[in-house]
């Protein structure tokens, strides 16, 4: 008797440890995906009552111009930011990496502290920095004669998005750096001493030894920009309010407008529905561009 409860225990006893991973993620992540579907196919302002409507959330959505437009929005802020933001971090990540570079630990921690300081205060920095009136950046362009109008950083949609897409890429450059200087360490010096010993320029080792050795460090970072881009809220949300002429409103800028100013939540969370959706197969898209068998 003892023997047969000894083995039931033995069998259950990892399944026991496991549990309160599979409870918690139940209880916060499949409970809220499952219960935010269920809200999509419904009417719902908030209150007690929920009609149900079936799929005309998501025929209203398709239909609706301010949906695609918050995702071209996010396509363009990414363009502008992304391959500019992974190139900088790559070259920091290799200078840093350099044997022969003084005060790297200074260096690592000037280019990270951006990620760890508040959203928001770096928001309002930018607000006066970019302030069309009397920001510094306008200011100091035409005192040294350089303008002689006043670019209008937030009033512009052009502009608009470009300051979003600098002030994405200040927050996130130490980040990347970071994530791909792990690789660079990860890669053999014997590598770039047989490349030297065969004529081949640093140049030349960066582009055929070092960006092939840190393609899947490339992809993840690229894979979290692009998840990053397209959900800003913070930023757009305080530097334009989704303006002007909603040129910098996101997917979840949108959403938040529909669910806690309009109090349409049924149509809310077929946003959300939508923008899951839409990131997967962006991930997977990603993820099948850059797998080894397809380079």
């Amino acid at each position: 008797m003892r023997t047969t409860s000894w083995k039931w225990q033995f069998r259950l006893a990892p399944y026991f440890y496991i549990s309160p991973y599979f409870l918690l993620f139940i209880l916060f992540s499949l409970y809220p995906i499952i219960y935010s579907f269920y809200i999509s196919l419904t009417d719902w302002n908030g209150s007690k009552v929920k009609s149900f409507i079936g799929l005309q959330n998501y025929t209203t959505l398709m239909h609706d111009n301010q949906f695609w437009l918050s995702l071209w929005n996010s396509a363009v802020i990414y363009v502008i930011y992304v391959p500019i933001m992974l190139f900088l971090a790559l070259i920091f990540a290799s200078l840093l990496n350099a044997n022969w570079m003084v005060g790297k630990g200074f260096f690592r921690m000037a280019l990270f502290v951006p990620n760890f300081v508040s959203v928001v205060a770096v928001s309002f920095v930018f607000v006066l920095i970019f302030n069309t009136q009397d920001g510094l950046l306008n200011s100091l362009l035409m005192n040294l004669g350089w303008l002689d109008n006043r670019i209008p950083w937030l009033e512009s949609p052009g502009w608009a998005r470009f300051t979003v897409a600098m002030m994405v890429l200040y927050r996130w450059l130490g980040y990347n750096m970071l994530l791909l200087m792990t690789g660079l360490q990860s890669i053999p010096k014997d590598l770039y001493e047989a490349a030297y010993v065969d004529g081949a320029t640093k140049t030349q080792s960066f582009f055929l030894i070092t960006i092939p050795l840190v393609k899947k460090i490339l992809l993840f970072c690229t894979i979290l920009s692009t998840i990053g881009t397209f959900s800003l809220f913070t930023e757009p949300f305080i530097l334009t309010k989704g303006g002007p002429l909603n040129s910098t409103l996101t997917p979840v800028l949108m959403l938040y407008n529909e669910s806690f100013q309009n109090f349409n939540f049924g149509y809310a969370s077929s946003i959300a529905v939508c923008f899951f959706i839409l990131m997967m197969l962006v991930s997977l898209v990603q993820l099948r561009l850059f797998d080894d068998k397809n380079g």
